[in-house]
């Protein structure tokens, strides 16, 4: 006979202690590039800020604006295909460390001939050119490079802390660019970012990175078509990248134009310039949060209902001619756009083979961010024709029609689920 302990006596199972530090941190790897991306990023949206001022100082052309920004991602469209086959075959850790030391060399020449007085919009151009280049083949090699750093279980949660950071990093860079510009100068901006562009430099260099299975050679143009192949036949995939694509490029183009809108209709300096991009960073690292914290079966519908939040918040933001509210209006449209790419961006991931990894980021980061540039260039054209707020409102326009499209795609294959 068994005597069965009394419940007071019956010892109690501790529960699992749940860490309050979040799970993608336990990666060394991942906790150097996160310290080190973000001194970079800073120094990038600081040199971002006090750029797009130099150009519209020089020029008061909003079509130059949209030009050099054009300029300056224009090349994700044409050079990341490529740059996806390079970070399929290629050590990605080296490639990406190669593009941050160009990077570098790039912001010391734009140090250097600012300071200087020789600095004009045609250098501004060919610069902003050379950095494009560096940027088509960083991207998809940085993507890619992340499940390297934390593996697929925590791939998820790396994706939306590295949204984060960088919209933390735009809210605050921007921010101490225009107050650097206002009391300072371009010049100090273009220093400041040259000496930070040597932090994830160093993280990269820090890094104990496992090497990865050898994969089959083959030619490099089917490769290509591989890619290409492989991310048109997956439904799901190819309607988040034209989603996404839409609204990168008509949704976020308008940043590039921001000096005008700041100056001429807000009648604003560069410090107000400076607080309306923060703001954008300050909402899109409350969307990028959101994400973070959606089950998964909810990711295919986020994307579609962002895009008609940027939409309805970017035509409000247009109607605005004072600062306070603009900024209010300005937060959604980064929350919204944050939302999309994080949601959309995981995904992708996800649903891609390992193998593949590469070249279908490289599709993404053509769609995602090879397509602003495009978008600002058309804003710009179409902005001197209609003026800047009304360009606004019909870019807002665009993102409602893409989310339309988005809506009735899911609605087809039976996925309105949530």
């Amino acid at each position: 006979m068994t005597i069965e302990p009394s419940p007071a006596e019956t010892p109690r199972a501790e529960p699992p202690r749940q860490s309050a530090f979040p799970r993608v941190f336990r990666h060394r790897n991942y906790r150097l590039f996160y310290a080190g991306q973000c001194v970079t990023l800073i120094g990038g949206w600081i040199q971002a800020v006090a750029l797009s001022w130099l150009v519209y100082e020089l020029s008061h052309s909003v079509f130059l604006l949209g030009l050099v920004s054009f300029m300056s991602q224009a090349p994700i469209f044409f050079v990341t295909p490529f740059a996806g086959m390079i970070a399929d075959r290629a050590d990605r850790r080296l490639v990406f460390m190669a593009t941050r030391a160009a990077s570098l060399v790039q912001a010391l020449i734009l140090t250097v001939l600012t300071l200087t007085g020789n600095i004009n919009v045609e250098i501004i151009i060919v610069l902003a050119l050379a950095l494009g280049i560096v940027t088509a083949i960083e991207v998809p090699t940085r993507q890619a490079f992340t499940v390297q750093m934390v593996g697929r279980e925590d791939l998820p949660q790396a994706i939306a802390f590295n949204a984060m950071m960088f919209n933390f990093t735009r809210t605050l860079g921007p921010a101490i660019g225009g107050l650097i510009v206002a009391g300072i100068g371009e010049g100090l901006c273009f220093l400041v970012n040259t000496v930070s562009s040597s932090a994830v430099l160093v993280s990269l260099f820090l890094m104990k990175i496992s090497p990865r299975e050898p994969r089959p050679t083959s030619r490099p143009w089917d490769d290509l078509k591989q890619g290409f192949v492989y991310v048109t036949r997956h439904p799901h995939i190819r309607m988040v990248l034209v989603l996404s694509t839409i609204c990168s490029c008509f949704g976020t183009s308008y940043l590039a134009l921001m000096p005008a809108f700041a100056q001429d209709i807000l009648h604003q300096g560069p410090d107000g310039l400076g607080y309306l991009l923060s703001a954008f960073g300050a909402g899109a690292v409350l969307g990028a949060a959101l994400v973070s914290r959606q089950p998964a079966h909810r990711l295919k519908l986020l994307p579609s209902i962002m895009a008609v939040v940027l939409g309805l918040s970017l035509i409000l933001f247009a109607t605005t001619q004072v600062l306070w509210l603009a900024i209010l209006f300005v937060i959604p449209t980064g929350f919204a756009y944050l939302g999309i790419a994080v949601s959309s961006n995981t995904q992708v991931q996800l649903m891609a083979e390992d193998a593949m990894l590469g070249r279908v980021m490289a599709f993404y980061a053509m769609g995602a961010l090879g397509s602003p540039p495009l978008g600002a260039l058309l804003l710009g054209y179409v902005s001197g024709l209609i003026g800047v707020p009304d360009a606004f409102m019909l870019a807002g326009a665009l993102c409602l029609a893409a989310a339309a499209l988005s809506f009735a795609s899911l609605k087809r294959r039976g996925e309105l689920n949530i």
